[in-house]
């Protein structure tokens, strides 16, 4: 079975929290922190396999988790980090983000690894946050979670020559006669379901890939008939073969195909429209009449178009029309290696999501809800144990340090707003109002003659 996208699940591993531990030796007083580190959490890794050509193996399986970081431990013992997981996928996939739509990775080398979901870094022990001033601190770090991805896994074949045509005009008998594929062939409309590829050897270290795609039918950049899983295909492509049928045994009349099929691809793609074409009229073993074949093979070539005359079940005109294939696919391969190198997209995206951790950003969302974005005021968050007033404390006085309450004021934070950092709320309190409140609550409470420094009663 050919399967060619499907929707999973990733997640990274959690990275293990931090210990909150101290020396307690005999003879040793007063034994300073020495709580360990947390183990990192395990990657989510894909990799190309040249031996597969199919996403089969994950329709039955949507869900991948690598491992969590192991927790720190007393006497500086560090948690061990967690297990990468390795998914092998097969070459010319492109991973996309389903929440976003962003592209996370496209794999189109034949060695190609890209960590798509980072895991969590492990969180520090409480021996790390010893001062001078604070000598035992009562807390640590917890592990950051890691990174989880709704993911659409899509593959793209990597093919030199796209073979285009209408169902049924002969692309299966075409490849099967110029490479060793053995596609299933038969005398009715999309025989082929799956895509094929084959290797032409036109000579020694000449040679080029070409794929058998399901045919195209006028509506396909609608996704009508087999439509978006062939057009999919056809992107990667340097140069389409137009397979034209003049047999005249089907009823259609080729130059009327020729011009909906390229409609479509400009539908579709601008891109694709553009790619050159090479036209073939085939099946002329069974034409009997060539005053046709001769109109339609001077209108193509007015327009531009390379054609030659094919018979894909005699081989008949393939030879020259696969070295004027090969030809043109050198020049075209001579260009791209002069052209400037692209840095691969998945070191780009990796890049742009990781970003600078000093950098970030706070803008009202709601009437009442301020967010707080950065990769490093996420982490700071996310990695501090809310239950540990120690711990909260020296959150707080970071984000006081780094400035995120002086913008949320100059934004227009209120008293009791909720600000967002990552998922994790707080209520925003103004130590302006929380004076005079409290200053309020002194004076009554001294006013009916209690002590000023009780806790008001609810």
């Amino acid at each position: 079975m050919f399967v060619d996208e499907v929707e999973i699940e990733i997640e990274a591993g959690d990275g293990g929290s931090g210990s909150t531990s101290f020396r307690r030796e005999k003879y040793v007083p007063n034994g300073g922190p020495n709580g360990g580190d947390g183990g990192h959490g395990g990657d989510v890794i894909f990799c190309v396999n040249t031996n597969t050509n199919t996403l089969l193996d994950f329709r039955f399986r949507h869900a991948y988790q690598a491992d969590n970081g192991n927790d720190g431990a007393s006497n500086n013992k560090y948690g061990r980090d967690g297990k990468d997981l390795i998914l092998k996928i097969p070459q010319g996939t492109v991973v996309t983000d389903l929440d976003t739509g962003q592209v996370l990775a496209d794999l189109s080398a034949e060695n190609a690894v890209t960590i798509i979901a980072r895991g969590g870094i492990g969180g520090r022990g409480n021996s790390h946050f010893a001062t001078a001033i604070h000598q035992t601190p009562k807390f640590a770090e917890k592990g950051e979670p890691g990174e989880r991805f709704r993911v659409k896994l899509e593959l793209k074949l990597l093919a030199d020559v796209g073979l285009l045509g209408y169902p049924n005009v002969g692309k299966s008998t075409l490849i099967s006669a110029v490479s060793a594929a053995k596609p299933k062939i038969a005398d009715y409309p999309f025989t082929t379901l799956v895509p094929n590829l084959g290797v032409v050897y036109v000579e020694p270290e000449r040679n080029f890939v070409m794929a058998d795609i399901p045919g195209l039918i006028e509506g396909a950049h609608e996704g009508v008939g087999l439509g978006h899983q062939f057009l999919r295909h056809v992107e990667r492509t340097r140069i389409l073969i137009h397979l034209l049928d003049v047999s005249g045994l089907s009823g259609r009349d080729p130059l009327q195909d020729f011009e909906i099929l390229n409609r479509e691809l400009s539908l579709y793609s601008e891109t694709l429209a553009n790619l050159p074409q090479i036209i073939a009229l085939n099946k002329i073993d069974v034409l009997s009449d060539t005053e046709d074949l001769e109109t339609l093979e001077k209108e193509l070539k007015s327009r531009g178009y390379m054609v030659y005359r094919t018979s894909s079940a005699t081989r008949k005109g393939l030879k020259p029309l696969i070295y004027e294939v090969m030809e043109r696919l050198e020049k075209i391969r001579e260009e791209e290696i002069k052209a400037q190198p692209v840095t691969d997209l998945s070191v780009l995206i990796t890049a742009a999501r990781e970003g600078d951790e000093r950098k970030w950003e706070a803008a009202q969302v709601d009437e009442n809800i301020f967010e707080v974005t950065g990769r490093g005021v996420e982490r700071l968050v996310v990695m501090t144990d809310l239950n540990n007033t120690h711990s909260v404390t020296r959150m707080q006085k970071i984000l006081e340090r780094m400035g995120v309450y002086r913008k949320l004021k100059a934004i227009g934070i209120k008293h009791n707003d909720t600000v967002r950092i990552r998922k994790i709320e707080f209520d925003y309190a103004d130590d302006d109002v929380y004076d005079v409140e409290r200053i309020t609550a002194k004076t009554r409470r001294a006013n009916r003659g209690g002590d000023v420094f009780e806790e008001e009663e609810d």
